[in-house]
């Protein structure tokens, strides 16, 4: 084989490399599905009921909704950066951003619980109205995705000090949990934007 078609194989491996396992995307796929049937069902009960659904979104600390969603964003790009150092070998650092990844998870589910708090102390409570059995639905289910992607950046922990005697197994299972991480993010960005923002 000449050096040109080498280097085409390479780049041919390169384009068609998918991060991490095939059964995550399938579950990515799942899981993006559910939340579009949640999100459809929200959608059809405000448009009903848009006048409620307004009025009661009005309880919402906009505020909290924006910080939060601006720690996920940043708990994504820390985990995108443990990513990198994995595959470049540097696991001293790769642990260093999944450590930060958890910190910043840590930072969300406190004003998580601090938001339910003060909504349920305000009479806002999970059979207030349909706007609030959605709102603590969504928010709850998405809570529960993180807790597991505690066990998630656990396993990574996990792979990374033991890179060194299989490091190709070890960074496929790093990138798919962080696929992982990132769908956690990405469905936080929808939910933020469906129930804080959407007028």
């Amino acid at each position: 084989m000449t050096d040109l078609q080498t280097d085409l194989t390479e780049k041919d491996q390169r384009a068609k490399f998918v991060p991490g396992q095939p059964d995550m995307w399938a579950f990515v796929l799942f899981e993006t599905l559910v939340f579009t049937g949640y999100f459809g069902f929200y959608l059809f009960s405000r448009a009903r009921n848009a006048e409620l659904f307004i009025h009661a979104q009005a309880h919402l600390d906009l505020r909290i909704g924006v910080f939060n969603t601006l720690v996920l964003l940043l708990s994504s790009w820390s985990v995108a950066r443990c990513v990198q150092s994995s595959r470049a070998g540097e696991y001293s650092a790769a642990l260093r951003d999944v450590f930060i990844t958890a910190a910043l998870a840590a930072v969300f589910l406190f004003f998580k619980v601090f938001e339910w708090a003060r909504l349920v102390n305000s009479g806002n409570g999970l059979d207030s109205n349909d706007f609030f059995t959605y709102y603590f639905f969504l928010t709850g289910i998405h809570f529960v995705h993180l807790l597991i992607g505690f066990v998630v950046l656990g396993v990574i922990v996990y792979q990374l000090r033991s890179a060194a005697t299989r490091p190709r197994e070890s960074q496929q299972i790093v990138e798919t949990c962080a696929t992982y991480w990132h769908t956690v993010d990405f469905l936080w960005v929808l939910i933020f934007a469906l129930l804080y923002v959407v007028r």
